[in-house]
């Protein structure tokens, strides 16, 4: 009698640990959960086919949609956009507000200094002369000479055309619009103004968008490869969104969305 009191006990306790130690479903599923880390993309709401609202209020563009695809393939992550104006992208990620910026970003030395950028590019962004569809004088950035040129104040656009302008005499007249302005079309489409730097989706964009009646003019004058940024910190996270843009270049996927998004193929298959 004892002995089968004692099987019986010792039973009871084995099933008692295999209760303790197997998780339900919801346990390992919430577990599973807390090893998702949320990455905070900050990204921008005006720049055209990049990063912008579309006519329903959604956030869309060519950087915020390969984000999305990034984010599919890194089952380890969750990236959650947060929108605000350029000038405040660098600033929240020197102060880990946010993990990474998507904002058509290039390597310069002092972003470098602070920040990480990934080592594969995902396309390139090329910049040219814009002037208005009636202009017939401006054909190059040579013709710019005497001219009053219009940017967006420390966007790519402003640093190569100063840079130009101080290599070669400061002959050209310089403006700056704020981030984000109607100022540069209206400028452009009325006579104030006689010529931007843009790209030939953005040049689309405001003519299909609001009759903008602006050309490229010229061939491009940078093509500057474009990269995320990162905190210092997150080299393992820099690895992984490497890995993943090889990935989307190799299958098409990265093509695909800039042809969509872009016009045509801008990705860089390096």
């Amino acid at each position: 009698m004892k002995k089968l009191q004692l099987t019986a006990i010792f039973l009871s306790l084995l099933l008692l640990l295999a209760a303790c130690g197997t998780p339900n479903k919801e346990t390992a599923a919430n577990a599973s959960k807390d090893k998702v880390q949320k990455i905070i993309v900050g990204t921008g709401t005006q720049f055209p086919n990049i990063c912008f609202l579309d006519n329903k209020g959604n956030l869309t563009g060519y950087d915020v949609e390969l984000v999305k695809e990034i984010d599919k393939r890194l089952p380890n992550y969750k990236f959650e956009f947060k929108t605000m104006d350029f000038s405040n992208l660098l600033l929240s990620l020197e102060s880990n507000k946010i993990d990474l910026v998507a904002h058509q970003m290039e390597v310069n030395e002092e972003r470098k200094q602070k920040f990480l950028f990934n080592k594969e590019p995902y396309n390139i962004f090329p910049l040219h002369v814009v002037v208005s569809e009636k202009n017939t004088s401006i054909k190059s950035i040579k013709d710019l000479s005497g001219k009053k040129v219009i940017v967006g104040a420390t966007s790519n656009s402003a640093n190569l055309i100063d840079k130009y302008n101080k290599e070669h005499g400061n002959k050209i007249n310089i403006v700056y619009s704020g981030q984000g302005s109607d100022d540069t079309k209206t400028q452009l489409k009325t006579g104030r103004a006689d010529a931007t730097i843009s790209t030939p989706f953005a040049v689309d964009f405001v003519n299909k968008q609001a009759d903008a009646e602006q050309k490229v003019v010229g061939p491009a004058i940078s093509n500057s490869k474009v990269y995320f940024m990162f905190n210092k910190k997150d080299e393992k996270l820099k690895s992984e969104v490497d890995q993943t843009i090889k990935k989307l270049k190799k299958d098409g996927t990265l093509k695909k969305l800039s042809t969509k998004w872009l016009g045509e193929d801008y990705t860089v298959q390096n």
